[in-house]
């Protein structure tokens, strides 16, 4: 059975964000606007996109 996953994209930059944002965004795996990146469904990852929501474009 394979786990439920959800695609993110980095939609804005992090450039104004404070340092926890942006180590929140690598820590995702997302480097430059416009990339994406397939997460496990994880209450640790969804936390982690509850950070930073607004600079991201989620689908599950």
């Amino acid at each position: 059975m394979t786990a439920k996953t959800i695609t993110v994209t980095l939609k804005k930059s992090t450039i104004k964000c404070n340092e926890k944002q942006k180590a929140t965004v690598r820590g995702l795996g997302l480097r430059k606007t416009g990339t994406s990146k397939t997460l496990e469904n994880t209450s640790a990852v969804r936390g982690m996109i509850k950070k930073v929501i607004h600079l991201l474009d989620i689908q599950e």
